[in-house]
């Protein structure tokens, strides 16, 4: 069957489920679905609008979920994910572009060694999904600054929302215009030709409500060839009839970035902000290897159009929540010359449904659920010549459905909630090869004459179809307890599953696709000609086991998770010397052991504190090759550290530590490593009048040069290109109004 055929009926049932949830919200209440939390609803009152019942239904999850607060903001006007994400302890997130935007994200290890992280998070605009069908996203498509609050779901804790990811889910819930009326404005400057403007604008009505927001940020960068800008705009409506509520919503996003590269170690250490020119021959053998930037201008320029509606009907003790999206997604990728161009034009749909039935606690007694996400996509790939397209060498229609199906409960006993769940998941992959020719056009790369045209023939196609299909079910039990108000304390024992992307399977075995074994100098047709084959590749699974404890005491509050990880068949993305990725390889046995503590109190009555301790160990078990290995790219412990001052009412004083001690292995051989690092930050805010407020930021105070992060491969070698420094010392100066 033809991939548009199977996605005839998808397309007819659009209309239809459109038209239910329109019905559904001409009933009457007075809740909105904004919240990814099961069973969680926001209750509109006339005055007080307010997320306590999400809020209260975080704290009685026995799993390790984060709720952040944004609906007072400090800071930048468009603050990044790393300001927004790095006090949440279990989430790792390290620059991966030289200060833009973009960085890698991985919780528990998950999607680890993508770069930039595209696999292993379930990421969420109010409950629906920004990824695509296949699992895959854009991390940079992400808009903390526009969210009132962020749901952080960790492990097992997000599979009662449909995600079939084992790290977990981000969902970034909007403000209303109930909750945000009014204009609001926020200006912001500062050093490497950092500038940002957002603002938002909400209309408060007896039976709807309308916010309608913007947002654009630019950066020069702190490095040669790191530019970066983003422009978005979206909304909400929300409507009020009766017993339901319906969030209509929308955005786009225009985002394109230069990709500096990685440096080697020297570099980072003499001249950060450069870019690394390629290997270049001595002897015969190539020194230096890594991305040839200032030749080939890697970069990527992706747009996204989001839509979508959440109905939320409530009567009684049930809550009935549908919820339909659709996007579209552009997104052009242009590598150093070893992958070159890909281009990706698609669209993709998601369904939700869940039914909650409430009882005394604060979760659903029961609840089960369905998210169905599908979609397809055009992907065209082209040799990079100097950084400008070159031949087509690969041309493919790629399919996708993803479906998660949940059902579980919270049964209280005794002074115990035993919470058993458990979720069936199917996916399927196909991609069908368009190319058609016999040969593929075939670049010889050598650092001597990089653009060489191999003869037509040198290497021979190989077809990049496949049909693949992912099934697997996740049981989950936890066993959670109060022993005194304010406490809570769990254990669980739960499955992961998470197949494989589009770019997982769409890789290079044996080389790239433009050189390989014998090849090019010379050609030698006889040699295998593995290149963009597609890997065989087995969905990733976990068996985890978890303790957690959070609560308060006077002062302090608490969050404190214990787990361990068993893995078969780990994900993990391999590279070439020059950083470009190859193929996708299943590791066969791995286990993640981590703590992820957070602490936060009051240590006067104007000094608050904030710790946020990541302690995690990932490792291949009896690796054949690798041993037991740490696994590439984890650093061993992440602390963040914030003191806020408050010695007058209208001025906070904030210093933030940011340290990452011991060293990060660079390759999966445990040979190359980075090294730890510190960095620290201040800042002020000062509260001219209720409405205004002026913000001044330094970061990196001491102008530390060292690597936020570093490519992953296999087995580095001395002297490669692998490391991404941080940004040097910053500047940053910005006002937030409300009118």
């Amino acid at each position: 069957m033809d991939a548009d055929d199977k996605t005839k009926p998808l397309a007819r049932m659009i209309p239809v489920l459109s038209g239910l949830a329109a019905g559904l919200s001409l009933q009457a209440g007075a809740a909105l679905a904004q919240s990814a939390a099961p069973g969680a609803v926001i209750v509109l009152d006339e005055i007080e609008i307010r997320a306590d019942t999400t809020a209260r239904r975080f704290e009685a999850t026995p799993g390790a979920v984060t709720l952040i607060d944004r609906s007072e903001p400090v800071g930048e006007a468009a603050p990044t994910l790393a300001d927004t994400l790095s006090e949440v302890p279990g989430v790792v997130v390290q620059e991966f572009f030289g200060g833009n935007d973009q960085p890698r994200i991985q919780i528990r290890g998950a999607g680890l060694q993508q770069n930039p992280a595209e696999r292993g998070l379930l990421i969420l605009q109010d409950g629906m999904p920004v990824n695509r069908a296949d699992g895959s996203y854009v991390v940079g498509l992400a808009a903390p600054g526009q969210a009132e609050s962020i749901e952080v779901f960790r492990g097992a804790a997000a599979n009662r929302i449909g995600a079939n990811v084992l790290g977990g889910a981000i969902n970034f819930a909007s403000p209303s215009g109930v909750t945000a009326p009014g204009l609001r404005l926020s200006f912001g400057g500062g050093s490497f030709g950092r500038g940002e403007v957002a603002g938002s604008y909400g209309i408060d009505g007896e039976r709807a409500d309308v916010l309608l927001r913007f947002e654009h940020a630019q950066k020069d960068g702190y490095r040669d060839h790191n530019g970066s800008r983003r422009s978005g705009i979206g909304g909400n409506v929300t409507l009020q009839t009766g017993e339901a509520v319906t969030r209509l919503f929308f955005s786009h996003t225009d985002l394109e970035f230069d990709v500096a590269g990685p440096l080697t170690w020297d570099a980072v250490r003499n001249d950060p902000e450069s870019n690394h020119a390629g290997p270049v021959i001595v002897g015969g053998t190539p020194v230096g290897p890594g991305p040839n930037v200032p030749r080939d201008r890697p970069r990527r320029d992706t747009r996204q159009t989001l839509a979508g509606a959440r109905t939320t009907l409530e009567r009684g003790a049930d809550i009935y929540d549908f919820g339909l999206s659709l996007s579209r997604t552009d997104d052009s990728f242009a590598f150093p010359i070893s992958s070159g161009f890909r281009d990706t034009e698609g669209s993709d749909a998601t369904l939700t449904a869940r039914y909650s039935r409430m009882g005394e606690g604060e979760l659903p007694l029961f609840e089960t659920g369905l998210t169905w996400s599908f979609g397809k996509a055009d992907r065209d790939y082209f040799h990079n010549l100097g950084g400008a397209r070159g031949p087509a060498f690969g041309r493919n229609r790629l399919t996708a459905d993803t479906l998660s199906i949940f059902a579980g409960g919270n049964l209280p006993l005794g002074g115990f909630t035993l919470s058993p769940s458990i979720a069936f998941n199917h996916a399927s992959r196909e991609s069908e090869d368009r190319w058609g020719a016999a040969t593929r056009p075939t670049v010889g790369y050598s650092p001597m004459n990089p653009g060489m045209r191999l003869p037509d023939g040198a290497v021979p196609a190989v077809s990049t179809s496949y049909d693949r299909s992912y099934s697997g079910f996740t049981p989950a039990l936890a066993l959670s307890w109060t022993p005194v108000e304010g406490q809570f304390a769990w254990i669980s024992l739960a499955r992961g599953f998470e197949p494989p992307t589009h770019d997982d399977l769409l890789g290079t075995v044996g080389g790239t696709p433009n050189s390989g074994p014998g090849r090019p100098n010379p050609a030698d047709p006889a040699a295998p000609a593995a290149m963009f084959a597609t890997p065989d590749l087995e969905a990733q699974t976990s068996t985890t086991l978890e303790l957690g404890w959070r609560g308060t005491w006077q002062r302090l509050s608490w969050d404190a998770t214990l787990y361990h990880a068993r893995l078969k068949n780990e994900l993990l993305s391999l590279r070439d010397v020059t950083g470009a990725t190859l193929a996708s390889v299943n590791a066969g046995r791995t286990r993640h052991s981590g703590v992820e503590l957070g602490l936060s109190g009051a240590l006067t009555e104007t000094l608050a504190a904030r710790l946020a301790w990541t302690w995690q160990d990932f490792r291949f078990d009896d690796d054949p090759l690798r041993g037991d290995n740490r696994i590439a790219g984890a650093p061993r412990n992440v602390i963040s550290l914030v003191l806020d001052w408050r010695p007058v009412e209208r001025l906070v004083l904030t210093g933030k530590l940011h340290w990452v001690p011991g060293r990060t292995p660079v390759d999966n051989m445990n040979t190359v490593f980075n090294d730890s690092y510190a960095l620290l930050d201040l800042g002020a805010e000062y509260a001219l009048t209720p409405n205004a407020a002026v913000h001044v930021q330094v970061t990196n105070l001491t102008d530390e040069r060292y690597a936020a992060s570093t490519l992953v491969v296999d087995q580095a070698m001395a002297g490669q290109a692998a490391f991404i420094p941080g940004e040097g010392r910053a500047f940053y100066l910005g006002t937030r109004l409300r009118f």
